[in-house]
């Protein structure tokens, strides 16, 4: 099980003295989609890489949009990636982009949709694709639920979970529903990679500000996924209030703790 990050511009620096605690990159293809490629290639010949999308819209009824697929699966290229990852989401619809992730009706023709998607996206980058959950204030009423949801797709699609700790945590206390329970009903097999950030609160509301450090409820949670499941790879991530090296360290080593269940 590797541990690694998020990269980000501010972290670079601290990500170039290659820290014993960083095994591994997730980098977002869109930060590299018109720049970057000379960088891409050096990051790719020290660390494994993992390639995350944000705007591939995989919800999005039609066909996706292939002049961003195809920079997208460059990117993966580039990077050589170990595989790529993108939301069980929309972003557009197709007369407007709505430039932040929206939860899915969970339908079967919404699962047809996504798994058409999900093996195209993979299919293009000729890698394996993880789906990852994400947070919603909304409740969109559905025909699965989404535990089920995520074990057909993964089984038909032949696709892994992307499992974000943080979102399933912040639901579950947002929409009161008990995350373990959550956990007992997906098939462990698909996980495949974690990740984890701090969340805020205001009042009873919970958010991925991703400005926070990861909070001991949230390794808890995260010990109950990988006691059971297969998982390759934890990531942390931030956008946000960037901490100190000393601090950067000191979130790394939540993520062995997480790794050796101490």
């Amino acid at each position: 099980m590797r541990l690694g990050i998020g990269y980000r511009r501010e972290l670079s620096a601290w990500i170039d003295t290659q820290p014993e605690s960083i095994q591994c990159l997730e980098i977002t293809a869109e930060h590299f989609f018109d720049r970057g490629e000379e960088g891409l290639l050096r990051l790719a010949q020290r660390f494994p890489v993992y390639v995350h999308g944000l705007g591939l819209s995989l919800g999005t009824p039609g066909p996706l949009d292939q002049t961003r697929l195809n920079r997208f699966a460059r990117v993966a290229a580039t990077a050589n990636a170990q595989w790529v990852s993108e939301h069980i989401a929309f972003t557009r619809t197709p007369e407007v982009d709505l430039g932040h992730l929206n939860p899915i009706p969970m339908t079967e023709q919404m699962l047809d949709l996504m798994i058409d998607h999900a093996r195209e996206v993979s299919d293009r980058c000729r890698r394996p694709i993880l789906l990852e959950n994400i947070t919603s204030h909304l409740r969109v009423p559905g025909e699965i639920p989404e535990p089920e949801f995520l074990n057909r797709l993964c089984e038909r699609a032949g696709c892994a979970l992307l499992l974000d700790v943080t979102n399933l945590f912040i639901n579950s206390r947002n929409h009161r529903f008990d995350p373990v329970d959550w956990l007992r009903q997906i098939k462990a097999r698909f996980i495949r990679q974690l990740h984890i950030v701090g969340y805020a609160r205001e009042g009873e509301r919970y958010t991925d500000s991703h400005g926070e450090p990861v909070q001991e409820e949230l390794i808890a949670l995260a010990r109950e996924v990988v006691r059971v499941a297969p998982v390759e790879s934890i990531i942390l991530e931030r956008d946000d209030d960037f901490p100190s090296t000393d601090g950067l360290r000191s979130e790394m080593e939540k993520l062995e703790r997480i790794r050796t269940n101490n």
